[in-house]
Order: C-alpha cells, then sequence, then structure tokens
C-alpha cells in the first residue's frame, strides 16, 4: 500500500473545551499528520441546539497546545469574515503555532448560521463569486503583513463543484478537500486534474485530501489512494474515539 497521510477532525459540537483540547493533545502525541475543527456556529447533528464553539477561536488554543500536527479548519466559511482579517487571522496563529497553520476555506452552506448570524445568506453562484475575490485578496493580504507567516501556511479549498469550486482550486490552492465515496472522489480529482491543464498548473502539486466520519471508511483506504487521495482526515465527535485514527496511522506506515 502506498504511504499517505492522517488526519483528524474534532467536531466541535456537543462537548467541552476541556474534551476538546484534551482530543486535539491526544491526537499530536499520536503523530498523526494534521488536526482540524470545523467552522459552524451551531452543531450539524444531534441536538440543534446543543454546545459549540466557535472555530478560529479553537485554533489558536491549538496552536499553543500542539507540537508536531499541522493543523487547521476544514473548512472556514468565507462570508464569516473579512478577507483581509481572515489573513491577519491566519498569519497570527500560524505564528502562535511556530508555522504549522493550514489555512482552510470553502464557500459556505449552512443556512442556519447565516440566518442567526446576519450574514446574507444568498445563492450558490453569488457565495462562489465571493470566494473567488476573497482568495485574491487573501493571497494579497498575506505578502503585506509585517510580519509575513512563519510558515508555508498552504492554502486548502474545500468543495466539489466542477464548473467554480475545482477551477479555483486549480488557479489558488495547495491543497483540495473533498469527501467519498471513492468513485465520486476519483471524478473530481480528474476533474480538478482537467482544470490544472487548462490553467497551466501541474496536477501534482495540490496535494488531495479526502475527509469521511465513519470509522467503517478506514477499510477502503486502498480505494481512495487508488481514487486520488494522499491524505485521509477521519472526523470523530463527543467523546473523540481516536482508536480508527490510531489504525489509519497504522495502515500509514505499512
Amino acid at each position: 500500500m502506498a504511504r499517505f497521510k492522517v488526519g483528524v477532525q474534532l467536531h466541535p459540537q456537543h462537548t467541552s473545551v476541556e474534551d476538546l483540547r484534551a482530543a486535539w493533545q491526544a491526537a499530536d502525541r499520536m503523530g498523526v499528520d494534521t488536526i482540524w475543527t470545523w467552522d459552524h456556529f451551531y452543531p450539524l447533528y444531534g441536538d440543534p441546539d446543543g454546545s459549540h464553539y466557535e472555530g478560529w477561536s479553537l485554533l489558536a488554543a491549538m496552536a499553543v497546545d500542539t507540537a508536531q500536527a499541522r493543523f487547521g479548519m476544514l473548512v472556514t466559511c468565507n462570508s464569516y469574515r473579512n478577507p483581509e482579517l481572515l489573513a491577519d487571522m491566519a498569519r497570527t496563529v500560524d505564528h502562535l503555532s511556530g508555522g504549522r497553520l493550514i489555512l482552510g476555506i470553502g464557500a459556505g452552506w449552512f443556512e442556519r448560521d447565516y440566518q442567526e448570524y446576519g450574514y446574507e445568506f444568498g445563492t450558490p453562484g453569488s457565495r462562489l463569486r465571493a470566494l473567488e475575490g476573497s482568495l485574491q485578496r487573501i493571497e494579497a493580504r498575506l505578502g503585506k503583513l509585517n510580519p509575513p507567516p512563519l510558515g508555508p501556511l498552504p492554502i486548502l479549498v474545500g468543495g466539489a463543484g466542477e464548473k467554480v469550486t475545482l477551477r479555483l482550486v486549480a488557479e489558488h490552492a495547495d491543497m483540495w478537500n473533498s469527501f467519498g465515496p471513492p468513485e465520486r472522489y476519483a471524478d473530481k480529482s480528474r476533474i480538478l486534474d482537467d482544470w490544472c491543464s487548462q490553467v497551466g498548473r501541474d496536477p501534482a502539486d495540490i496535494e488531495r485530501t479526502v475527509a469521511f466520519n465513519s470509522a467503517d471508511e478506514v477499510d477502503r483506504v486502498e480505494e481512495y489512494l487508488e481514487a486520488g487521495a494522499t491524505h485521509l482526515i477521519l472526523g470523530r465527535g463527543h467523546p473523540f474515539d481516536l482508536d480508527p485514527v490510531e489504525r489509519l496511522l497504522a495502515l500509514s506506515r505499512g
């Protein structure tokens, strides 16, 4: 089996800050390559009014609580923050971590967040147009900040839209995240390769990550690798059972 990277996404819902911190510290000690959370204001499953925490505040804590793994948001909702501000936040969190942050971003989709927090939901098209403009502004701001990021601060774009999102990945991203099943992922990965050819980008320059929440998907590692993924991210909700992540790590090491 080919070597691959292993990540874990810790869902910041129906839990406590203490349990989240214990989970990401445990994952870091285990030797995962990446640790992630998500950018929402309300739970995505279970009690819709259960406990939940804001993602970028958690990333600042993760930066100083961990020592080895790269980390980030899977993914930041572009609509929730001014792009120049987001670039500055990312640079600052990157410094807190010693240069380990990944800036994950996407167009946004969870309508309740928008309604409850007073953001205009718009349409999929308007959100994608906003994302395109924001990526350009983020790149420009990162080039102006003093001091600059400590690390490489790769940009990950999440999504699978064939006409716009994957073009934006080809034009702007160092990493791409999408979801399974493997056959769907393979189709999207081929379309991303086509976009790379159209914009003059080497497809090998874009790291391919895939996220899934079921521990049963660990049994499909070889299928995901054959589909083009090189970095597998397993989602975990409270009580943050990391045994399947340990199993993924064992597979990644041969």
